[in-house]
């Protein structure tokens, strides 16, 4: 299959086109993404994840460039966000153990504390990553809405918006653990 047919069966959706494009740039692709993140497992999940959004939205005619090479530069971009996510999930384990190791002294407390902060790693994973953006923002760099709209070039509304939604999806998410966190606070103003 030419280029020109490729692009012909990719803007009809045949499932011939995007299979033979998906059996020929797979590998490379997957070869490109480990070569940037030195991590086999989330090299194939990006890849995975660019042609399944590519197969459902079916934008072939926005493609000013060929298609490997717009494949390549999704891979790439794909990858960039991967490892902001991974620095933003870094930082807030750092910053979530230095603020709270130090106030926790008891085994109990450690276990529980543990158990926390898995769930709310969980729970952070499951934010979309605009929303866990602008939660980092918020809620560990302390910025104020304002700055974030700043920062982010985007509308204080928008920020609020994602806000909003974050803080819905993280009670929704840590509803098991209020209890807990209710007596860690607790035992927290007593000392």
């Amino acid at each position: 299959m030419d280029s020109t047919e490729l692009t012909a069966g990719l803007m009809d959706n045949t499932e011939a086109a995007f299979e033979h494009l998906f059996k020929k740039h797979f590998r490379e692709l997957h070869a490109y993404g480990f070569s940037l993140l030195k991590d086999w497992d989330a090299a194939e999940e990006i890849v995975q994840s660019l042609f399944l959004k590519l197969w459902e939205k079916n934008e072939w005619e926005h493609i000013q460039i060929s298609i490997k090479s717009y494949l390549y530069k999704a891979v790439y971009h794909d990858c960039l966000n991967y490892i902001r996510r991974q620095k933003i999930h870094l930082k807030y384990e750092a910053h979530a153990v230095r603020n709270t190791n130090s106030r926790v002294d008891n085994t109990d407390g450690k276990i529980k504390l543990s158990e926390l902060e898995q769930r709310l790693d969980i729970a952070l994973d499951k934010l979309p990553e605009k929303c866990r953006a602008i939660f980092h923002l918020s809620r560990f760099e302390y910025l104020k809405y304002q700055e974030i709209a700043n920062q982010l070039e985007i509308s204080i509304k928008t920020v609020e918006t994602h806000m909003v939604k974050a803080l819905r999806i993280l009670r929704k998410e840590m509803k098991d653990f209020l209890p807990v966190l209710a007596v860690m606070l607790f035992n927290l103003l007593r000392s």
